[in-house]
């Protein structure tokens, strides 16, 4: 293990208190440390998709369009082509793995609620 301060800077007394600090430190804030970043990290992946999503709803309203051909991420940005014939309806993940079929003025309002609570 790394220490950050030398210990024996310190009076004798002090060294076992500032071992215990630095044991602390790099044995559990650093890795919470970590795990916060990675769960954020995740979050803002997610809040992404949502906003890029509200993205595509926008341009399907501006360019009214009933139906469209697109390229759908299959996962590891590997794309398939895609026909869609009614952009009346979508169908936006809700959590759990959970898929609802939505307006667009239903996932437009839903997405504005969920990036405000991912935002809390």
């Amino acid at each position: 293990m790394e220490t950050a301060v030398d210990p024996s800077r310190y009076p004798a007394e002090l060294q076992p208190a500032v071992q215990k600090y630095e044991d602390f430190i790099h044995n559990k804030l650093e890795p919470d440390l970590t795990q916060a970043i990675e769960a954020r990290d995740v979050l803002y992946t997610q809040m992404s998709e949502y906003l890029k999503l509200k993205t595509h709803i926008d341009t399907i309203r501006t360019q009214n369009l009933e139906e469209m051909e697109t390229k759908v991420d299959l996962g590891s940005n590997f794309y398939a082509k895609a026909f869609v014939p009614d952009t009346s309806h979508i169908f936006v993940s809700v959590g759990f793995g959970f898929h609802l079929e939505m307006t667009l003025d239903e996932a437009d309002r839903f997405i504005d609620q969920k990036v405000a609570h991912m935002e809390k």
